[in-house]
């Protein structure tokens, strides 16, 4: 089951329309089950154990997708941005920390 946090559709919404394609398409993989890995999908242990991310990109640049694999069978969506650095800034990982706390 995939669970979008509430504060995060809005996030979603703003993303452009083929990386929401791509995105459905990975959200839909790790809904059947399947494990995601590299280039597509890293793990983000600094925001905390079970949460990933998505990496996502079109022309117009580079986007991420955190989530959480809370519970055995359930993929919560914590939060999406577009990437302007080389590494993720510090608050988009207190953003995900934030919204993780409030699932678990």
């Amino acid at each position: 089951m995939i669970v979008v946090v509430p504060a995060c559709e809005h996030e979603i919404a703003a993303l452009p329309d083929e990386v929401r394609g791509d995105l459905a398409d990975a959200l839909a993989r790790l809904d059947a089950g399947l494990m995601l890995s590299m280039p597509l999908s890293r793990p983000m242990p600094t925001v905390g154990r079970g949460v990933y991310e998505l990496r996502l990109k079109n022309r117009s640049g580079q986007y991420r997708v955190i989530h959480a694999l809370v519970r055995r069978g359930t993929v919560h969506v914590l939060h999406a941005f577009k990437k302007t650095t080389q590494s993720t800034p510090q608050r988009n990982i207190e953003v995900a920390r934030k919204r993780l706390k409030e699932i678990s």
